[in-house]
């Protein structure tokens, strides 16, 4: 089955396609179908997720497979939050968001730095779609007082897993798309669409 992704994001992209490569099915961005990004104004992740899959199944006319995805600081109310890719501004680089971040939690000690990672994603079937597969996953660690590693992108440079005892970044890229709440929420979508009538 051919579903377009609502993502203009490379790292998002390749992880999902790493993810669903063996689901039947064949992920293609929007951005190659020449479709814009929506404005993303939901409140929750979920709302955010079906706006951005209805977008691109109504442009493409194909099923859509959309993530909205986002880090939540305890230590900061929750945020950055839905606004973790603009966190810094609205054309921030991951740098940026770090350096924000980082900024904001400032003298802030280990122990008061628990975070975690959540991923909503939503499948449409079509464009008008009244009953989206929904899947998600959270992925629980901690904030680094510094950047470490070179892999991964966004925030996995100092989102830290003690159960891993590193950060995002410095995991393989099997391991960390087998065990991030973007993999524990493709996990759920997976047994979702295997229970669906064929």
């Amino acid at each position: 089955m051919r579903v377009v992704v609502a993502t203009g994001n490379p790292g998002k992209l390749a992880e999902l396609r790493d993810l669903l490569g063996d689901a039947g099915l064949e992920l293609v961005a929007q951005s190659e179908l020449g479709i814009a990004e929506v404005d993303e104004t939901g409140t929750t992740f979920v709302e955010n997720a079906i706006i951005k899959a209805r977008h691109a199944a109504r442009a493409a006319g194909l099923p859509a497979l959309a993530d909205d995805s986002g880090l939540l600081v305890d230590a900061l109310g929750g945020a950055p939050g839905l606004y973790s890719a603009r966190y810094a501004g609205p054309r921030a680089t991951a740098a940026d968001n770090i350096a924000r971040l980082l900024q904001a939690l400032e003298g802030v000690p280990d122990d008061r730095r628990a975070a975690r990672f959540h991923a909503c994603i939503v499948l449409l079937r079509h464009g008008e779609d009244p009953v989206p597969l929904i899947a998600e996953g959270t992925w629980p660690g901690r904030i680094l007082q510094a950047p470490r590693g070179a892999g991964g992108f966004g925030y996995d440079p100092v989102f830290f897993d003690p159960a891993q005892d590193a950060s995002a970044a410095e995991l393989a890229e099997a391991l960390k798309n087998r065990i991030s709440h973007r993999g524990r929420a493709v996990a759920a979508l997976r047994e979702r669409l295997a229970s669906m009538p064929r």
